[in-house]
């Protein structure tokens, strides 16, 4: 699904954010991207969304180089990727409902779809109680709930969380990690990018460290990391 081959970018010759990587991520896939703040994960996650050019190398998503795609084709590869973020960027004036109702209405949904769907994810993420509350009334992790069930509203084929726990307490960093494996379980790939070694230790996935710009380290059945 997911091809890095042999990508580097250099901001300059006293910054080089990633040194030839390369990996792959398969289908249904759980990836945990670990390493500290300034590794290269957020740049490499960059890379994947076309946010920027790699300096060399390329980047696949499922066969095409994402790279060389139009201005055209790039919002078509950009709804096949659903985005959860440290801090969460909920629309304040709109409720949790009408926060994942406007990621569809922008996908072209009818309102029946609309209907439909935004109740479904409110559910899974375990907030359909609260789907008319606005998010200046949600917890922290209530709000993380309400970003997840957006990025998987449109049902993507894979789900980037950067650093989703990164504002949460730990009771709240469980549920998170909970309501992705269940996603995961779904069918849906993740990839989780963290330095959260307690969040990475508990899951028994993949992970993938970076340090420097470069891999250190694939593990397909995890381990133990001090971050």
């Amino acid at each position: 699904m997911v091809y890095f081959d042999k990508v580097s970018k250099i901001y300059s010759p006293t910054s080089i954010a990633l040194e030839d990587v390369s990996f792959s991520i398969e289908p249904q896939e759980f990836v945990s991207l670990v390493g500290q703040s300034g590794a290269g994960k957020t740049t490499l996650l960059k890379l994947l969304l076309a946010e920027e050019k790699p300096t060399s190398g390329n980047v696949f998503f499922e066969s095409r180089d994402v790279h060389s795609l139009s201005k055209g084709e790039l919002p078509h590869l950009r709804r096949r990727i659903g985005c959860v973020f440290q801090d969460y960027r909920l629309l304040p004036s709109k409720t949790a409902y009408e926060n994942i109702a406007f990621a569809m209405e922008a996908a072209g949904k009818t309102d029946e779809e609309i209907k439909e769907n935004v109740s479904q994810v409110l559910e899974i993420v375990g907030l359909l109680e609260k789907n008319w509350h606005f998010p200046h009334e949600l917890s922290g992790g209530e709000k993380q709930r309400v970003a997840i069930a957006r990025a998987i509203v449109n049902q993507p084929d894979l789900i980037i969380a950067d650093e989703p726990t990164g504002n949460l307490d730990p009771i709240n960093t469980r549920e998170i990690v909970e309501v992705l494996k269940k996603i995961n379980e779904f069918g849906t790939t993740v990839l989780l990018s963290t330095h959260n070694k307690d969040v990475v230790n508990s899951l028994g996935k993949r992970v993938i460290a970076i340090e420097k710009g470069k891999i250190i380290r694939d593990d397909k059945n995890g381990g133990r990391y001090v971050i």
